[in-house]
């Protein structure tokens, strides 16, 4: 195969051999690369009982005030409600407080909790929720509140004390709250800096219970799979506390003490011990439940109750929302692609796209797939007469939450980070909205680069297997600051290919496609699958594939999961450029192909307009060509490509062209033509294909 790819291949290193005699040749060389090299980072890396975890009173004096209210309201007998978020995050964090504050407070009676409806409120305080505690003297947030201003204000009006526990941006300055507790406040390098919010609320309890230690009767460590699933489904940086914590609950978490996680694992057939289970597994279903239904209590009684009968039956729900979370992400996300198609990507760095049918619940979820699509910043939006509301997502390296935040006064609302957030506006501040983003985002980025993938390692099939899994499994968990290794197996092959039938627990049919395949090179082959793939997407020649190793503990074997494929057209060993899954997946429908055409007749006709353009001294845009031709641009530039190889001089200027024939050579037909030509011609017939293929998949 030829060694160009659209990847970014690390160099090997080599590292010392006490490291590779520790943990192995593949699993050393990913430590070495990631800059992990003295004895005493790596055990600590690998092992977090050799990790010192940082002090809950790191957060200073604000950990301080926090503890010393809680204490107050403990001492009075005052009523005290937990306000959580409805995400994963938020859900674990509150069912933390809600155990952790349950050693100190009488649940139901002193303690409370309340989560908004992520389809009817938003992200943050509100003040009709504030309105439903006024019995309460003191409230403890989780996961939100640190930029709810007004609803702060509201709350002293009321005399009612507020603790804020978060991870979310700051305010410019300091909230007028008893405490704030937020590792933004922290230097990014500080180990508690990438918590996520579940995070932060563990280390309050963690703090009452050093600062109280005779009250609780259970151990602070039966909070650590709550704190595990929260970290991994928020995607934070698996650095410092964050991954001990991960670590620590993913063996509190493969116990299976917890009714509700034993449950969950059971029905998506997970054992617990991998992060996977849970970002494959565990977070969905909590997070299809707000999704769909929008009410979460019921989630913070399934992870908290000690009644199976009760947790089976909240799990049956979860798995329920599950599988219509599926269907309904699959539909919008499919609407939402045929809208993308009718836009000029080159002058759309990012997409704001709005619709009356589109399930709010469903929107963070399909524009983190549209994000890695696309590359781009994506903020998808329900319209609910004059107020659309939604979610946003972006990339590594946009800033969208500062993005975004420049337009403050256009919105209703507006919470999150970096990387995610959820808002609301008038209808009528839409377009206005939507320009002054693109506009903000060319002065502050300049362009969208494609980041390409980073191959970690690469191996062959033989070399794919138990001794590697076993390896790359001392790493884990993976996450962001620790991503995942992917694999390059150059010049491999697939076969035995079928689409997979995917059922839920009562055995009904799912429309969510994966491929399931057989991938062999000359070395050995394995098991592997493709999700969103239909098998006549996968290409019959050889190619290079970049992968992860996983495990399948349902059919007890190890098998791949495709990330990318790179392959050579048939037959063009010779041409330099090559066909990446990439570019033929970037033919749009409003650059759609004439269904009809052939690269063979695409030819003969270009080199017709070439004659007469020459002859008659006449202008003509690229417009006009394409749709005369029925080709897009990047197929049109293939052929001047292929017109310039016989002397034909292209003169550009502006949108138009000017074509001369410069020689007396004669064109030849596509049958005696080079392989220019040959690349063309096979080119636009597989573009054909694709795009037919894309049709049907929609129709079914």
């Amino acid at each position: 195969m030829n060694t160009n790819s659209p990847w970014q291949i690390l160099p090997l290193v080599e590292p010392e051999s006490w490291l590779i005699e520790k943990v192995g040749t593949h699993a050393a060389q990913l430590l070495w690369q990631r800059g992990l090299k003295t004895e005493a980072e790596i055990q600590a890396f690998l092992d977090p009982k050799s990790y010192t975890p940082t002090s809950a009173f790191a957060f200073g004096d604000e950990t301080i005030w926090a503890v010393t209210r809680v204490k107050e309201a403990r001492e009075k007998g005052q009523k005290v409600a937990i306000w959580g978020d409805f995400d994963a995050d938020g859900i674990t964090a509150t069912s933390v407080l809600w155990e952790g504050l349950g050693q100190f407070f009488t649940q139901n009676e002193q303690l409370v909790y309340y989560i908004p409806n992520r389809l009817t409120e938003s992200h943050g305080l509100s003040r009709s929720g504030i309105d439903t505690l006024k019995d309460c003297q003191l409230i403890i947030t989780c996961d939100t509140g640190s930029t709810s201003l007004k609803e702060i204000e509201y709350l002293r009006s009321l005399s009612i004390d507020l603790i804020i526990t978060d991870h979310h941006t700051l305010p410019a300055e300091r909230p007028n709250v008893t405490a704030i507790i937020n590792p933004r406040y922290l230097s990014n390098d500080h180990p508690l800096y990438h918590l996520s919010g579940v995070a932060v609320a563990y280390k309050l309890i963690e703090a009452l219970y050093e600062s109280l230690p005779k009250v609780p009767t259970q151990p602070l460590s039966n909070l650590l799979d709550l704190v595990a699933i929260g970290l991994v489904a928020d995607l934070v940086q698996l650095s410092g506390d964050c991954r001990y914590l991960a670590q620590m609950g993913i063996e509190e978490l493969k116990k299976k003490k917890r009714l509700g996680v034993r449950f969950l694992l059971e029905a998506c057939k997970k054992e617990g011990d991998r992060p996977t289970d849970i970002s494959f597994g565990i977070a969905p279903r909590i997070n299809s439940i707000s999704r769909i239904w929008g009410d979460v209590s019921k989630c913070v009684e399934m992870l908290t109750s000690n009644n199976p009968a009760h947790c089976q039956e909240l799990v049956s729900l979860a798995e329920e929302a599950n599988n219509q979370r599926k269907a309904l992400q699959k539909k919008i996300h499919s609407q939402v692609k045929e809208r993308i198609n009718s836009i000029d990507l080159s002058t759309s760095p990012i997409l704001v796209l709005e619709d009356l049918d589109w399930h709010t619940g469903i929107l963070g979820v399909v524009s983190g797939q549209i994000v890695q699509e696309y590359n781009r910043p994506v903020i998808l939006l329900n319209v609910e007469g004059e107020i659309v509301r939604g979610s946003a997502r972006s990339p590594q390296g946009i800033d969208l939450y500062s993005l975004i935040k420049g337009q403050e006064h256009l919105l209703n609302s507006f919470g999150g980070h970096p990387f995610a957030a959820g808002l609301s506006l008038p209808i009528g501040n839409l377009e206005l909205f939507r320009e002054s983003l693109i506009q903000r985002f060319w002065h502050q980025y300049g362009d969208i680069s494609s980041k390409p993938i980073t191959v970690d390692l690469t191996l062959t099939i033989s070399e794919l297997g138990q001794g590697l899994f076993r390896e790359l499994k001392q790493l884990e968990p993976y996450g962001m600051g620790n991503p995942a290794p992917k694999l390059l197996v150059k010049d491999c092959r697939f076969s035995h290919k079928y689409n997979a039938n995917i059922r839920n627990r009562k055995g009904q049919k799912l429309q969510y496609l994966k491929s399931e395949f057989i991938l062999e090179d000359p070395t050995g082959s394995i098991k592997g699958h493709w999700w969103d793939r239909n098998i006549e997407q996968i290409p019959d020649r050889p190619c290079d594939v970049v992968l992860e190793l996983v495990d399948n503990t349902y059919k007890e074997d190890y098998e791949v999961r495709i990330i990318n494929i790179y392959t050579e057209l048939p037959e063009i060993n010779a041409i330099p450029t090559l066909i990446c899954e990439n570019q033929l997946n970037e033919i749009k429908p409003t650059e759609a192909l004439n269904p009809n055409l052939s690269g063979e007749e695409l030819w003969t006709t270009l080199v017709g307009i070439a004659k007469y353009l020459s002859r008659t001294g006449q202008a003509i845009s690229y417009a006009h060509i394409q749709q005369q031709l029925g080709i897009s641009k990047p197929i049109l530039e293939l052929g001047l490509e292929a017109l310039k190889r016989y002397g034909w001089q292209i003169i550009q200027k502006s949108e138009n062209l000017q074509i001369s024939y410069a020689n007396n050579q004669e064109i030849p037909d596509y049958e005696s033509a080079p392989l220019e030509v040959d690349f063309l011609i096979k080119f636009v017939n597989e573009s054909v294909f694709r795009q037919k293929w894309r049709s049907l998949l929609q129709q079914a």
